[in-house]
């Protein structure tokens, strides 16, 4: 295995390209990133690990959605710095819910494929928003108040987040609960904006809560402030 992880060229980068091609049909799933770690745990296991560049973590595919590829091959170019793995794919590839990330065509615009599974139930509707945000990243601001956010830039952005949490406050303040949740939300999407123009994932926030979980908020305040 060491001698496998040894043939790459790291010294070009230390995340390695890798392109996912369905063993039977060979049709392009994705194209994702290694690490050393991930691909001596994918050489391992034969289960396909990645590193996010935005979890800033080692992820399993399939991790939370359960669908998970099995890997059959490993090809490495003749640069030795782009793998390319042969997988059988369990359920589909994309987060979108599609068979395969590659889904767009940039010349015209239009999805080519349909999604083929409720990814809010498989991976919740915070990563569902969250990637629905980059998406709208690119969008008509006259078609999406998402894409009109971005387009009017990260002042207005954050203006947004000081006014939704203001509001926020005054709906505990009143003690309406249905007007918590609403701003709750609205507080929720506007912060997810701001998460997505930094293009941090919020798994990185949900890292730094369990991160936390068993440090008392005193002694956790008090590491920040020394």
């Amino acid at each position: 295995m060491q001698t496998a992880i040894n043939t790459i060229d790291w010294q070009k980068s230390e995340l390695l390209p890798v392109i996912v091609q369905e063993s039977s049909s060979n049709e392009v799933l994705m194209m994702a990133y290694m690490n050393k770690e991930a691909l001596e745990l994918s050489l391992r296991t034969k289960i396909a690990h990645y590193y996010s560049r935005s979890k800033q973590r080692i992820w399993k595919k399939g991790e939370t959605s359960g669908h998970t590829q099995s890997i059959q091959e490993f090809l490495l170019d003749c640069d030795n710095d782009t793998l390319l793995i042969k997988v059988i794919q369990e359920g589909v590839a994309c987060h979108t819910g599609r068979k395969s990330c590659f889904f767009t065509n940039i010349e015209t615009g239009k999805t080519i494929s349909e999604a083929q599974v409720d990814t809010a139930a498989l991976y919740g509707v915070i990563d569902e928003l969250y990637h629905t945000i980059l998406e709208r990243k690119n969008a008509d601001p006259q078609s999406s108040w998402t894409a009109k956010l971005f387009a009017k830039g990260e002042n207005t952005i954050l203006k947004k987040i000081v006014e939704e949490a203001g509001e926020f406050c005054f709906a505990v303040k009143d003690d309406n609960e249905e007007e918590i949740i609403y701003e709750a939300a609205d507080l929720v999407y506007h912060s997810l904006v701001a998460l997505g123009l930094k293009n941090i994932s919020p798994d990185r926030v949900k890292q730094e809560l369990a991160r936390r979980f068993n440090i008392s908020g005193i002694a956790e305040k008090n590491s920040r402030e020394s």
